[in-house]
């Protein structure tokens, strides 16, 4: 009789999108362009000013904060 092996979870880092935002390394750097087109979008249905200066960490807090008050999130 052979024996079956089971299969072990692997043990997987944590990406750039599950650190908390302001720990990421490139944080400061400008918002990607992914970021830049899909706040403007998010700020349009909220009805608010979109910002093109913010950094990456800057913009990925804004996200959320706008995927929270149109129902996007």
């Amino acid at each position: 009789m052979t024996e079956k092996l089971t299969d072990t979870p692997k043990k997987e880092t944590p990406g750039n999108t599950e650190k908390p935002v302001d720990n990421w390394i490139t944080g400061d750097e400008p918002m990607t362009g992914a970021q830049a087109s899909y706040l403007k979008t998010l700020c349009e249905e909220a009805g608010i000013e979109f910002q093109p200066d913010l950094s990456k960490a800057e913009a990925s807090k804004r996200i959320d904060a706008l995927q929270e008050k149109t129902g996007r999130g």
